[in-house]
């Protein structure tokens, strides 16, 4: 019971103190001059990333859990594409893929990219050759991001100007000064990652009391509490309209997880990071592909139409989900 409280208080934390943080990060994005085409590529999805960033090198340092940490990184990047399901079922007019601009496309892209690479490390990682106790996987991570950092930049500084300045208008923070923003960003960045370092110990506990498993419960339970800042400033992204900064968070975040492993692997010294975790996450890896793979076909086909409360593209994505969920739990 204490630790179901315990992941209770820490998850209450991350999506209040992780809400606030996103608000603050939009705020100095404004004030220094940075704009908000990096805002949900880049900003937004590495700030909500944070608690991941934090619950992975605190796994693979701290805890000594590293099952947990790729557990997580991989699980929230499911659970980030459920989330375009929970915004199209809250967007009543029309399906929320035919409302985002298909710029989107490329980060998605990237996003598959990662995760293959990922996947097929963890197949193949008995017979990886460490570079010192990294893993080459590591590398290609590091560079694909910085890759797709600049490439999606460019791609929306020369595509979605009119509506960079359409949102840049609708969340003016006139009021706040800078000196306020950065001080109040620490504070709660602080409170993240407090809760975030607790997480994987919880989450040990939770497995061995429950009997289901690091694998199982890194990728729901873990994954889920991590994920929530997403969900949060997803949400409040599609109340004021801004489509597009909602869905970029979400690519975006799965992006940034991929570069979490990076650095969780170069963090973890033992050896390079999936030797120690298991190939079941393969699983994960492979669902995410799947639903990112549905989501871009939704960007791309574009049906104006719901037959139900979602769009056919959502239902696949929550099937996909479903399936992953019903197989961890089936091998746990």
């Amino acid at each position: 019971m204490l630790l179901w409280i315990a992941f209770i208080v820490c998850t209450s934390v991350i999506v209040y103190a992780g809400t606030r943080l996103s608000k603050y990060g939009d705020i100095i994005a404004e004030k220094t001059g940075l704009g908000r085409t990096w805002i949900g590529v880049v900003l937004m999805a590495s700030v909500t990333s944070l608690p991941e960033l934090v619950t992975g090198i605190s796994s693979v340092t701290y805890a000594d859990v590293p099952d947990i940490a790729v557990g997580d990184v991989l699980g929230s990047c499911v659970f980030n594409m459920v989330i375009i399901s929970f915004l199209d079922a809250m967007y009543r007019p029309t399906p929320i893929s035919s409302r985002a601009h298909h710029g989107h496309v490329l980060s998605a892209g990237f996003g598959i990219l990662l995760l293959s690479i990922t996947a097929m490390s963890l197949f193949f990682k008995s017979r990886i050759i460490a570079l010192g106790w990294i893993g080459p996987y590591t590398l290609f991570f590091i560079v694909i991001y910085f890759i797709a950092m600049r490439l999606v930049y460019f791609y929306e500084k020369r595509q979605l100007s009119a509506f960079v300045k359409e949102i840049a208008v609708e969340l003016r923070y006139e009021d706040i000064p800078i000196k306020k923003a950065i001080v109040n960003y620490a504070v709660n960045a602080l409170f993240v990652i407090t809760a975030a370092i607790f997480l994987p110990k919880i989450g040990e506990g939770i497995a061995e009391t429950t009997g289901l498993g690091q694998t199982f419960v890194g990728n729901i339970f873990i994954a889920v509490s991590t994920s929530l800042p997403e969900v949060v400033v997803s949400i409040a992204a599609v109340k004021i309209g801004a489509i597009d900064l909602a869905i970029g968070n979400l690519f975006g975040s799965n992006i940034f997880n991929i570069f979490i492993l990076a650095l969780d692997d170069i963090f973890f010294t033992k050896g390079h990071l999936f030797t120690f975790a298991n190939p079941n996450h393969i699983i994960s890896a492979l669902s995410s592909i799947a639903m990112t793979t549905i989501a871009i076909i939704g960007l791309t086909y574009r049906t104006e139409k719901k037959t139900l409360l979602l769009a056919w593209d959502s239902i696949g994505i929550l099937l996909i989900y479903v399936i992953n969920l019903m197989l961890l739990y089936m091998i746990r």
